[in-house]
């Protein structure tokens, strides 16, 4: 029961990876302004029953592995943080606004994908079983 995670009324293990681009795939990134954008990521995360569990980047997008809980808007959690780093970013990384084609950071789609423990296979056939001996 240590592996996964809970509250009052429930059990969950709720895993997700994110894949936020930087609008027209412009190249942005580096270590330095990764690292920023992965704290702020922390700083507003818990706020929305968020973990963040890995991150990386390449110069045009970051790849983000994180836990939610049932209750967490997943969603609103995006937008909130997409549009806190695109401030804080540009502000505290002047050199970004020359690579920006007008004021737009990020993308405004992004790729969210869940990353559950099991294979969807195993997971149907034990639903299709239940009820058998």
């Amino acid at each position: 029961m240590d592996k996964y995670d809970h509250n009052a009324h429930s059990v969950f293990l709720l895993y997700y990876h994110l894949i936020l681009v930087v609008k027209y795939r412009r190249k942005v990134f580096d270590e330095e302004i990764s690292d920023r954008a992965e704290e702020i990521y922390s700083y507003i995360a818990p706020r929305y029953g968020i973990t963040l569990e890995e991150w990386n980047h390449d110069e045009d997008h970051v790849h983000i592995m994180f836990r939610g809980q049932p209750k967490s808007e997943i969603s609103k959690f995006i937008n909130a943080y997409k549009s806190a780093s695109s401030r804080l970013l540009k502000k505290e990384f002047p050199q970004i606004r020359e690579k920006l084609w007008k004021e737009t950071f990020w993308s405004q789609s992004f790729c969210l994908l869940t990353a559950g423990g099991a294979p969807i296979e195993t997971i149907r056939q034990y639903i299709e079983t239940q009820g058998e001996k």
